[in-house]
């Protein structure tokens, strides 16, 4: 591989249950396969700063929700100075387990958080970065709920929220979808794990150029 060739920035969305943690890994092996140097990372966390930050977010009681915000871009803003933009700078592709759209959907449409807040704390801790491509895994909130609780995993502090939350965010993100078509593709996450993840390659394939990792 050229040492010149572009690193891309590849995001997976969806709410709790919808598959993103086992569809990332997937997609870095298959990435890896083709001869495309990868980094696998997660949000919030993906550097040591942010992971701190994680277990606050993820195992507290819950802040007031622009407070809540405000730590989620704290946590990313360490992830993208420390891992991402070095990442792509090397030419590797990054494929994250979450980004800023989790935040627009759980911090803004699930709780209220106004619109501008997240405008102006995005301007400051991204500084223009965004994804290249991302892919929205979208399933029923009670399906992915179930599937989470059949994880048998100690429930984080968003899975335990209600229904009417988990609806929020659903709708959130297929918002961002229809707002951003040329950077979103919505997966249906309620299909088998194979088809998910054909429908997620053939996303990419249809994105970018791979025949120069071949």
């Amino acid at each position: 591989m050229s040492g010149h060739a572009p690193g891309r920035f590849i995001t997976l969305e969806g709410g709790e249950g919808a598959g993103k943690s086992t569809q990332a890994r997937r997609l870095a092996a298959h990435l890896s396969g083709l001869g495309v140097p990868v980094l696998l990372t997660r949000e919030p966390g993906g550097s040591a700063g942010a992971e701190a930050i994680r277990a606050v977010l993820l195992n507290g009681q819950g802040f007031d929700p622009v407070a809540e915000a405000m730590l989620m871009f704290a946590a990313r803003r360490e992830h993208v100075v420390a891992t991402i933009r070095p990442a792509l700078a090397a030419g590797l592709w990054v494929i994250s387990d979450r980004f800023a759209d989790s935040t627009r959907a759980y911090q803004c449409h699930g709780q209220g958080v106004p619109g501008e807040v997240y405008r102006r704390l995005a301007e400051l801790a991204l500084e223009g970065l965004s994804p290249d491509l991302t892919l929205i895994l979208d399933v029923p909130p009670d399906a992915g709920m179930a599937r989470a609780a059949a994880r048998g995993a100690a429930a984080d502090r968003y899975e335990r929220l209600d229904t009417g939350f988990h609806a929020r965010v659903r709708a959130g993100f297929l918002a961002i979808a229809a707002a951003e078509p040329e950077r979103c593709q919505v997966i249906d996450a309620g299909q088998a794990q194979e088809h998910v993840f054909a429908a997620m390659a053939n996303a990419i394939s249809q994105k970018f150029a791979l025949d120069a990792y071949k």
